[in-house]
């Protein structure tokens, strides 16, 4: 009996998984960063974008990855690509933040109370489907042209995506986090700051995703359409332009500089929001 005990934790030991080398360790989770891998998507996609174009050979239809660099480095030094962007980014965070205000304003008072809360979703149902580029029309009529236009037509973009995904997160808080906020006294905005924003902060967060890319694209369309935001025209506008020219490099170049400031927004904004609040909790993985 003594020889099988004493040769148990050998046999234990021989039939446990050997942990990972330190060096191996840390390559597996450089590997599994979205840091790492994104790099890595964004450069194969910039691989089959150069080889689709030197396929075609047509810079005007088609323009080749380093032309389009080149082409958003001439322009960001020469044509105020950045500027254009700046304008843009001002414009849309204007909009973005009254739009998540009034939300956040509406939501509240729908989850305490059902008549509210009907209304808003009722309201949402309505206007959620229809694209915030087709108030266009009215909010020229209205506001006239310039950027009291360009924000109307963004809070409608963000508004109710983002009402309506608050309004979900709140309803799907569990009951018995609502009764620990009950038996603590909380009642109000103290009940909604310490228990239901907490619960319900992963739909936030998806909330204000949305908001952002609906507020993006209309931005964009809208400038492409009328294009001035304060006294000079936005990045929208800038695509405009170069198309109206026939530059389908600089075009390319003011779709990327589009698609690199959503890329940096996820990755800092909304990402490292998740990091520090729902992902750092175990809310999500």
């Amino acid at each position: 009996m003594s020889e099988v005990l004493h040769r148990l934790p050998d046999e234990g030991l021989a039939h446990a998984p050997a942990a990972l080398p330190p060096r191996r360790h840390r390559l597996a989770r450089l590997f599994r960063s979205l840091a790492f891998r994104r790099p890595i998507v964004l450069a194969l996609l910039a691989l089959g974008w150069e080889i689709a174009a030197r396929w075609q050979a047509n810079p005007l239809m088609l323009p080749s990855f380093g032309e389009t660099f080149q082409a958003f480095v001439d322009a960001s030094l020469n044509d105020g690509l950045l500027l254009a962007a700046a304008g843009s980014l001002a414009v849309l965070l204007k909009g973005y933040l009254i739009a998540v205000l009034i939300g956040f304003a509406l939501v509240s008072l729908a989850v305490s109370n059902s008549f509210v809360r009907d209304g808003v979703q009722t309201v949402a149902a309505m206007f959620n489907p229809l694209p915030a580029i087709a108030l266009l029309p009215l909010a020229l009529l209205w506001f006239g042209l310039g950027e009291k236009s360009l924000l109307f037509v963004l809070i409608n973009a963000v508004i109710w995506p983002f009402a309506l995904a608050a309004l979900q997160g709140f309803e799907a808080v569990p009951e018995t986090l609502r009764l620990v906020g009950r038996n603590y006294g909380l009642s109000g905005p103290a009940y909604i700051r310490h228990i239901l924003v907490p619960a319900a902060l992963p739909s936030l967060i998806s909330g204000l995703r949305v908001g952002w890319a609906f507020a993006w694209r209309t931005l964009i369309a809208a400038e492409l359409v009328f294009g001035v935001s304060s006294s000079s025209g936005g990045l929208g506008w800038f695509i405009f332009r170069a198309r109206n020219e026939l530059f389908t490099d600089r075009v390319f170049a003011g779709l990327a500089t589009v698609i690199l400031i959503g890329l940096l927004v996820e990755a800092v904004a909304f990402r490292g929001l998740e990091s520090a609040t729902v992902r750092r909790w175990g809310a999500l993985r």
